[in-house]
């Protein structure tokens, strides 16, 4: 029976990279992938849906230029769209597969194996990997777990993914559908409805359960998504409950009931379900090896990414608290360091930073927390925010719409609990904020930091300055472009700055 130092199950973003921090401490390492190498970071998610996103932004930019001047709007044809993805999708993978060849030829330095299979554990230490009709069992000092997620069905919504499709059957469409539905107004769901109103050929439609897409988000980030998603055309069944749905004739038909009792009845092409993921737990055998479970999945508790078999971790998707890419890396390598340095870590992981970007129009950035969580929280704050059509970069670009929030304590600290961002370069302008959140210091140094002119970051360096009396131009002469207010018991209150 093959030994390993670590074993790790899932090769998507999580997984990749606690196998690759475990190679940086010399040990002997199996990573285990029942599929693709690159999981939904590469095929049916991240990277595919945001090639699409970036070339239909593209299109619906060349076309609001060219069509303003009377000239016939720009067409791509959905082949082009899919032949541009999927080369985006091959570079990727021919990447990971060159570098796990080289890695399992370097014997002298890298002690490191790749298994193609499923992996189900026996016990807290041996797991049995079948590939085909073949089987074999290792043995593994330390297991990480990083199996991912895939996305969640209703049992009353008949998924096939050809009519009716989660995101891992979207991308597999054969042309531009003429009309589609989408259940779910969270980001994936605004994203999908952001790239297909972009391309102009489809009709697109979404379901909202609540009054306001991004629940989660302030509502001056989501009436401003929202007011260009319609200005595009989509249509949004705010505060709809979906009595049923079904394929009728090839088609999607859907039944809406509104708050105060009416009933609509649409038909369209295609359906897009989007209300989350459910983490890949079936195949684990996480009973036989003694892993707590939660409704949620694996029960982590107050011990990081440590199940309550000390030599066994659980990171990324599967893990279930912060589904993204970014995280699940971190989760993955801060997994190896924990078992590498044996309780010499002690620093816990930190999830009040995490930066996100939502591919939406226009896209949106976000670190740390928002008005609605300083509110629901009690927290003092002040709040500054700064419209781009005041910032140099964004007036060359001639893309003004947008805006800079930064949210800081409500004392002479000022120390940044969170800030948004929603506009052009929006995901760029972020990384200071985030790394003064996890130095948890002021907005002294933002302040005097030298920013390239002209650039989008300009605007956080005048935020900060207004909340420091210092800014160019004033909040009280530019008040619908510029605010800077406090919020104390749920009352907002127009800070004074000359």
């Amino acid at each position: 029976m093959e030994k390993y130092d670590i074993c790790v199950l899932g090769g998507g973003p999580a997984g990749y990279a606690a196998a690759m921090r475990a190679i940086d401490f010399g040990k002997k390492v199996c990573l285990v992938e029942k599929d693709k190498v690159g999981g939904a970071g590469v095929y049916d998610g991240a990277l595919a849906s945001k090639t699409l996103w970036e070339l239909s932004e593209k299109v619906r930019s060349v076309n609001e230029t060219i069509v303003s001047v009377g000239r016939k709007k720009f067409e791509i044809s959905w082949e082009e769209v899919m032949k541009t993805m999927n080369e985006a999708i091959f570079d990727r993978k021919f990447q990971y597969t060159c570098h796990i060849k080289l890695l399992q030829t370097e014997t002298t330095t890298c002690r490191f194996t790749f298994e193609r299979g499923t992996g189900t554990m026996l016990n807290q230490h041996e797991i049995l990997i079948r590939h085909e009709d073949e089987e074999k069992v290792i043995y593994a000092e330390n297991i990480i777990i990083a199996t991912g997620s895939r996305p969640k069905k209703l049992p009353t919504i008949p998924v096939d993914e050809k009519i009716i499709m989660t995101s891992d059957g979207i991308h597999h469409l054969t042309d531009y559908p003429k009309s589609l539905v989408i259940v779910g107004a969270g980001v994936i769901g605004c994203e999908f409805a952001t790239i297909f109103s972009n391309f102009g050929k489809t009709k697109v439609y979404i379901i909202d359960r609540a009054e306001k897409i991004l629940p989660f988000e302030d509502d001056d980030i989501t009436d401003l998504v929202a007011r260009n998603l319609e200005d595009k055309g989509v249509t949004i069944h705010h505060s709809a409950s979906l009595n049923r749905m079904e394929i009728i004739d090839g088609m999607v038909e859907y039944e809406l009931a509104s708050p105060d009792g009416k009933k609509e009845i649409i038909r369209v092409e295609k359906a897009l379900v989007s209300i989350g993921r459910t983490p890949n737990i079936e195949e684990l055998g996480m009973e036989a090896a003694g892993v707590h479970m939660s409704k949620r999945g694996m029960h982590i508790g107050d011990v990081d990414t440590q199940t309550n078999v000390p030599n066994i971790y659980v990171v990324g998707d599967v893990k279930g608290r912060i589904q993204l890419v970014n995280m699940g890396e971190l989760e993955g390598r801060h997994a190896v360091e924990k078992i590498v340095l044996n309780g010499q870590k002690t620093e816990r992981l930190s999830y009040d930073n995490v930066s996100t970007i939502m591919f939406l129009h226009p896209e949106v950035a976000a670190v740390g927390m928002n008005e609605k969580q300083c509110r629901e929280k009690n927290i003092p704050v002040k709040v500054v925010k700064i419209d781009y059509s005041v910032i140099s970069r964004a007036i060359a670009m001639r893309k003004t719409q947008g805006f800079f929030k930064i949210i800081v304590t409500n004392d002479d600290e000022m120390k940044i609990l969170g800030m948004r961002a929603i506009g052009e370069h929006a995901s760029s302008a972020i990384q200071a904020c985030a790394l003064l959140i996890k130095m948890n210091q002021g907005i002294e140094q933002l302040a005097e930091l030298i920013h390239p002119h002209p650039s989008i970051i300009e605007g956080i360096q005048e935020c900060v300055r207004m909340l420091l009396n210092r800014s160019v131009f004033k909040s009280s002469v530019f008040k619908d472009k510029l605010k800077c207010y406090s919020c104390v018991d749920g009352v907002c209150t127009p800070l004074q700055r000359l």
